[in-house]
């Protein structure tokens, strides 16, 4: 390795980095391992290349190849979500963050009323979720919540809506479990007059996929990362009706950041590529078989599941019956080779840091090509550890046994 020759410590941290990625299990439900493919275009010339502008309306020279990358990845996006020229597509966001904000500066005036889902609840920071957002600092945030059963409830959303009046409803979030209902969330929007925006960070490639209902035609504007379980490098992609892009893209830029980076966007390119094969409609059956097997299993074992349990990638875990917080939870299972992240619950008693809940999801193991059988060992293990944690140290090398039978693809 090259890198080895020029910078030994560097190389030294990806080589442990990588033999640890290697010899744990990844159960964090936005992370997953895209294809060599996708890294090879990740490293490629693009890399160098200044484009501010859009296709064909750059501010430096040398764009020829440029603008036809766009366009082409533009073009794919439509082929894979099932869209026709009335969507606007901008692949140039550096993540999901700066993406939401460009769209909520571009639709709104400072000031204006945000519905979204609460943090604790499942939402997302660029939501307007905490007060420490750029987002809930701009605008007013009025938060919907979820029933006590742990499911989103449209028939209270409705009634938020129509007391508070706001410009723009959100429909996405990262700590849900459950299918979302895009129609009965346009239908809300559509009275009280409110954009919505379908956050789809989390599902994209399990739409894609065919596992999971469509934003569109529902939404006004719709965002998603590029990594999660779309599986490829991390970026952003917003997608609204042609008559809102005026609005919305020059909050990208120059509103937001300077030239896009390329090599990300040539790499989202190539895993937009891969989502067209009969294979990734079977991964994508595959992730959400997975974590309902998984959280089956766990139920067995007397850990209770927000909502009851899964209809997608990710499970939620109250922890509050076993005794055991969610840091500490996680920190166990880290130990032991498993990699989870804690979490809020719905009306948490406790800090986020240190919450009463861990998130678990299916997308990286996926990949790595387990199934069912594999997601019962592993609910054993996590039950294993937290019962009784001495047993880490013998966890941790079973989990490394399994990890060694399903290699991270090249």
């Amino acid at each position: 390795m090259m890198i080895k020759k020029i910078d030994p410590q560097i190389a030294n941290l990806i080589e442990k980095e990588t033999k640890r990625q290697d010899e744990t299990l990844n159960l964090i439900a936005s992370e997953n391992y895209p294809s060599k493919a996708v890294r090879d275009a990740l490293s490629s010339i693009f890399i160098v290349k200044y484009s501010e502008g859009r296709p064909y309306k750059r501010y430096y020279g040398g764009q020829e190849f440029i603008d036809k990358l766009e366009i082409l990845v533009e073009d794919r996006i439509r082929k894979v979500f099932g869209l026709t020229k009335k969507w606007s597509i901008n692949v140039q966001p550096y993540s999901g963050s700066p993406a939401n904000y460009a769209i909520l500066r571009g639709l709104l005036k400072r000031g204006d009323k945000i519905l979204s889902l609460t943090l604790s609840h499942g939402g997302h920071l660029s939501h307007g979720a905490n007060t420490v957002s750029l987002s809930s600092q701009d605008f007013k945030v009025i938060n919907y919540f979820l029933d006590q059963d742990g499911f989103l409830d449209y028939k209270r959303i409705e009634e938020i809506a129509k007391k508070e009046k706001p410009k723009l409803i959100i429909a996405g979030f990262s700590a849900y479990s459950r299918k979302i209902d895009f129609k009965k969330f346009n239908q809300i929007a559509k009275k009280v007059n409110a954009y919505l925006l379908a956050d789809i960070a989390h599902i994209a490639g399990l739409i894609v996929g065919g596992v999971h209902p469509s934003p569109f035609p529902f939404a006004d504007v719709v965002m998603t990362t590029t990594h999660k379980t779309l599986r490829g490098p991390r970026g952003a992609i917003i997608i609204c009706k042609k008559e809102l892009e005026n609005k919305i893209f020059p909050k990208v830029f120059p509103g937001l950041q300077g030239g896009p980076h390329e090599h990300t966007i040539c790499a989202i390119g190539v895993a937009l590529k891969e989502t067209m094969t009969p294979q990734f409609k079977k991964y994508a059956q595959q992730i959400v078989k997975n974590n309902r097997a998984l959280a089956e299993e766990l139920k067995k074992y007397n850990f209770k599941l927000i909502s009851g349990g899964t209809d997608n990638h990710l499970v939620l875990i109250d922890l509050t019956n076993k005794n055991i917080t969610g840091k500490r939870t996680q920190d166990l299972l880290e130990k032991a080779g498993m990699v989870v992240n804690k979490n809020t619950i719905p009306y948490d008693p406790r800090s986020p840091y240190d919450p009463s809940g861990i998130r678990l999801g299916t997308p990286a193991i996926t990949t790595r090509g387990m199934k069912e059988k594999e997601m019962r060992k592993i609910a054993f293990w996590i039950n294993e550890v937290i019962s009784s944690p001495r047993s880490a140290p013998e966890v941790k090398k079973e989990v490394k046994k399994l990890c060694q039978e399903f290699p991270i693809p090249d």
